[in-house]
């Protein structure tokens, strides 16, 4: 069983987009920082958004949405992210794009009824019996994905938990070992395991830490590892409809059977929640449905959200868009990003702006943490340079296929060459028009 010497840095699966985001990065006043919790520049935008967060906190929100209006790649599913993130670590975020709608499977009310359930969190708190302590140390047994032999997945973990009283190593299975890898989880760092559920919760650290990537420092704990606390955790409202529906509870919920969910079980599903919410079991938690390509959205759509946002439960929606003054899908109506005026009047609008150089420079050095690639300044700098030419998400694509070619340290020729290898938007358009008299 191989030694993980540092977890946070073995990608079994792709590294997400945002997963650097950790906020709307503004201090006490809410002005924005150039550069924090993973967000660089677009400051106007970011104090913006923290605006939006404190009416959010307040409840004067209600029947409100947010429209992120600006070219692409330029930081509209970033900022969408903070604004989950400002809302609290377990806060629903669920991210769709307006052309997903249109399933044959699936009506297109349906389809949105699903997202903004989703988006709906309820936070449930009773004991639990769990096991809690730093993450002394941890071994990870790898094994082939069934599905692609080119991945490698944790099949299981050897875990060793410490407090102040007690140390404890378990033998902890798959879905356990995905979590802490997902989590960004660490040697060092204060973790809670469900004895029953397999939920993982990241606590905090116990390391001295400099950078931008702070976690919140915590103590070591005390008493036995296993033990007996208050066990808070989150589920959506899709998550109670989809065991509602389903005639075996939660078993058939993972191997089937059961019926469609339909307006009755989600009914009695609200009525059960609100009956929690009175005993104190349970406290409502509205996430964040983020639409992007909100263009793509019809007229039919739009009237739905409307009803939805003066709904009783309610996620907050925010709606991006790269387009100018557009038709409405399904009319012949030019409106502004192509969204009816009744529907733009319950939005806050914010703009986003294309990057500037100095900020792609610190985009690519904070992605490049987050993907484990050590890389030169010089390299740095040439995929700023790149990112203000082209784009900043063409510059953060260089860096993955030139840490193949670099094997260790990315120097610039590796960009040069990767770029070599992979073309932007505009030397792509370019060669295919040149050869485009010899395909007809």
């Amino acid at each position: 069983m191989a030694l993980i010497e540092e977890v946070a840095k073995i990608s079994f699966e792709r590294v997400g987009s945002h997963s650097h985001i950790r906020g709307l990065g503004l201090d006490e006043k809410g002005k924005a920082k150039f550069m924090g919790d993973g967000m660089v520049g677009q400051i106007k935008a970011r104090e913006a958004a923290g605006i939006a967060v404190h009416l959010i906190k307040k409840g004067k929100f209600a029947g409100k949405g947010i429209l992120l209006a600006g070219p692409t790649g330029s930081g509209k599913t970033a900022i969408a992210m903070g604004i989950a993130k400002e809302l609290g670590e377990d806060v629903p975020f669920v991210q769709i794009a307006g052309s997903e709608i249109y399933s044959a499977e699936m009506k297109k009310t349906e389809f949105l009824k699903q997202a903004l359930r989703r988006a709906i969190g309820v936070r449930i708190s009773e004991e639990r019996k769990v096991y809690e302590g730093m993450l002394e140390k941890i071994e990870i047994k790898r094994a082939r994905h069934p599905f692609n032999p080119y991945v490698e997945v944790p099949e299981s973990a050897l875990i060793t938990l410490k407090t102040k009283d007690d140390t404890k190593t378990i033998r902890v299975g798959r879905e356990i070992a995905y979590q802490i890898l997902e989590g960004g989880i660490e040697e060092g760092d204060v973790i809670q395991i469900d004895a029953e559920s397999g939920r993982v919760s990241k606590l905090g650290t116990t390391k001295e830490e400099e950078g931008i990537f702070l976690k919140k420092k915590v103590n070591l704990p005390t008493g036995p590892v296993l033990k007996i606390k208050e066990f808070t955790y989150t589920v959506t409202l899709h998550d109670l409809d989809t065991v509602n529906a389903r005639s075996g509870g939660l078993v058939s919920l993972f191997f089937g059977g059961g019926m469609e969910i339909n307006d009755d079980i989600r009914e009695r599903v609200d009525q059960a929640v609100k009956g929690w919410i009175e005993e104190g079991k349970a406290r409502l938690v509205p996430g964040v449905l983020f639409i992007d390509e909100c263009h793509m959205l019809d007229i039919e759509a739009f009237s739905f959200l409307a009803r939805a946002m003066e709904g009783e439960l309610a996620p907050i929606l925010i709606l991006a868009t790269n387009r100018g003054t557009t038709n409405i899908r399904g009319t012949g109506i030019e409106a502004p990003h192509g969204i009816p005026i009744d529907m733009l009047d319950r939005l806050l609008i914010i703009n986003t702006e294309p990057y500037r150089r100095d900020e792609v420079r610190e985009i690519v050095k904070i992605r490049a943490h987050e993907e484990g690639i050590e890389i030169s300044e010089e390299a740095v700098e040439y995929l700023a340079e790149l990112g203000e030419k082209t784009s900043l998400r063409y510059a953060v694509q260089l860096l993955a296929p030139a840490s193949v070619l670099a094997k260790e340290r990315v120097e610039k020729e590796h960009v040069e060459k990767a770029k070599e290898y992979f073309a932007d938007i505009k030397r792509s358009t370019r060669f295919v028009e040149k050869l485009e008299g010899m395909l007809m």
